[in-house]
């Protein structure tokens, strides 16, 4: 039988990883901070794997099947793609499967929402070899106790690869591999100062954490253990903040004109505020000479709002607030007439669950929106596109962003409502910032986005008006390295 020969070079995987490239012990956990690069080698060895063993039959599970898609398995395929073996593998994109073509080798990929799926997995040419639990800490140990128990049979290894940050100190996992010895494991640790290939402005950013979110930074970073049950803002300044704020200078919603004619061609005109203390929404700050930008959450799964937030783009203070039940319709055409009101201003919409108001908002004309940046994992090209995607590496960089104002410029923040779900929003029993059970965090979602979102905005030139000296004149001013000073 004729053979095909790979090589892959050592240098591809990060050198902290590289012991563990033949490991047989039944269980390997690989725990740390964010950018440490372990998901990467870990779906790395798993293509060498495939290719090496005669069997190896691989199911990747996380806590929900769906999340896999965008995860574990275009990590997987981006990896076959570098590698240039992408006729060798065949990915079958409807039931999520990847076959190896030269042994029949295959990945499954599921969820432990529907453990009764996984139990009558089957793979194509022998039984399963292998698990990867990606998120580990976001699983329960009746989880790992039934998938362990499927690990069996006498024709091949079988191991475990479980990965996660380590965000809560009494969590399941430590108690069984951390604070009990087991010889059967093997545990590394690692965090972004371990990947030699990490981008250096991400590096920069979770160094960042080191002073604007020192919890953040530990946990997320650094991957040391966490402590649940903590509130994410502070509390002190935001009390003192809700006892200090005045009331909203006018409360009420937009009436419009909607032109008659085919659905696709109706416009808003004449749009008109009305005053109604019952509205929803509130305004701080009337619209001035400044640009703004709108940052909106919409209602998606853990929440019954929509949201949006203007902020004054260049002090950064709150002027107006939304929320309201909408239809999503409804809300696309609040939020145009809320943009227009603001000088046209910056609208930054979260489109993670849907995006019929962004697209409602194209369809109205509204063309000053927020542009994301993305990559295509099957070609590597960047596409560009509206709308903010809250993700795992977003949402924590937004929050860190917002504590940071709570923490210095508390006094920027106008709206009693969003101040008091600052007062609900801690780290959950996964050690995910969010509101408690029973209260929401919209509002702070939407304020959140709208700080993050600013970077887009184009400030003009400021006009500074400086009473001249008698013995003093302009030539006498520098180049301050940014051009010349336009003397008006």
């Amino acid at each position: 039988m004729s053979e095909i020969k790979f090589k892959i070079p050592l240098s591809v995987y990060n050198p902290v990883y590289r012991p563990l490239l033949d490991c047989k012990k039944r269980y390997l956990v690989f725990y740390g901070g964010s950018g440490s690069g372990k998901s990467y080698f870990i779906a790395e060895r798993y293509i060498r794997k495939m290719l090496k063993e005669p069997l190896c039959n691989l199911l990747v599970v996380r806590e929900t099947g769906k999340s896999n898609r965008d995860s574990t398995y275009a990590l997987l395929k981006q990896i076959i793609n570098k590698w240039g073996l992408h006729k060798y593998f065949i990915p079958n994109e409807s039931d999520l499967r990847i076959r190896c073509t030269l042994n029949g080798n295959e990945i499954i990929f599921g969820g432990l929402d529907d453990v009764e799926k996984l139990k009558s997995t089957t793979f194509s040419r022998g039984d399963l070899t292998d698990i990867w639990m990606e998120e580990a800490s976001e699983t329960l140990e009746s989880d790992f106790n039934q998938l362990d128990l499927r690990l069996r049979g006498k024709n091949a290894t079988h191991q475990i690869v479980l990965s996660f940050n380590p965000v809560d100190i009494n969590h399941w996992l430590k108690k069984r591999f951390f604070d009990t010895k087991n010889d059967n494991a093997e545990v590394l640790h690692t965090t972004y100062l371990d990947n030699n290939f990490v981008d250096e402005d991400y590096k920069r950013l979770l160094e960042s954490y080191k002073t604007s979110d020192p919890y953040y930074y530990s946990v997320y970073c650094l991957g040391q253990w966490g402590t649940l049950g903590k509130t994410i803002f502070d509390q002190e300044k935001v009390q003192e903040r809700i006892n200090t704020i005045k009331k909203p200078i006018k409360v009420g919603y937009f009436i419009y004109d909607y032109d008659d004619g085919m659905p696709q061609d109706k416009k808003i005109q004449n749009i008109k505020w009305i005053n109604d203390p019952d509205g929803y929404i509130k305004i701080y700050d009337v619209p001035n000479i400044y640009k703004y930008v709108i940052g909106g959450d919409t209602a998606g799964e853990g929440s019954d709002y929509f949201t949006a937030q203007v902020l004054n783009a260049r002090t950064g203070e709150q002027v107006a607030t939304l929320k309201q039940q909408f239809d999503e319709d409804v809300y696309a055409k609040q939020i145009y007439c809320l943009g227009k009101y603001y000088a046209d201003a910056l609208v930054s919409i979260e489109c993670n669950f849907s995006s019929y108001p962004i697209k409602e908002l194209e369809r109205l004309g509204y063309t000053n929106m927020y542009v994301r940046e993305k990559e295509d994992t099957y070609t590597g090209s960047i596409e560009k596109s509206y709308g903010f995607r809250t993700t795992s590496i977003t949402r924590p960089v937004i929050i860190a962003e917002l504590v940071k104002i709570v923490r210095e410029s508390t006094d920027l923040l106008n709206d009693k409502e969003t101040l008091e779900e600052m007062l609900t929003f801690v780290r959950n029993e996964k050690g995910r910032p969010e509101a408690q059970i029973g209260t929401h965090d919209d509002l702070i979602m939407g304020l959140a986005i709208a700080y993050r979102s600013r970077e887009q905005v184009i400030l003009d030139d400021e006009t500074i008006i400086v009473p001249r000296e008698r013995n003093f004149s302009f030539e006498d001013v520098e180049d301050n390295g940014y051009g010349k000073i336009e003397v008006i």
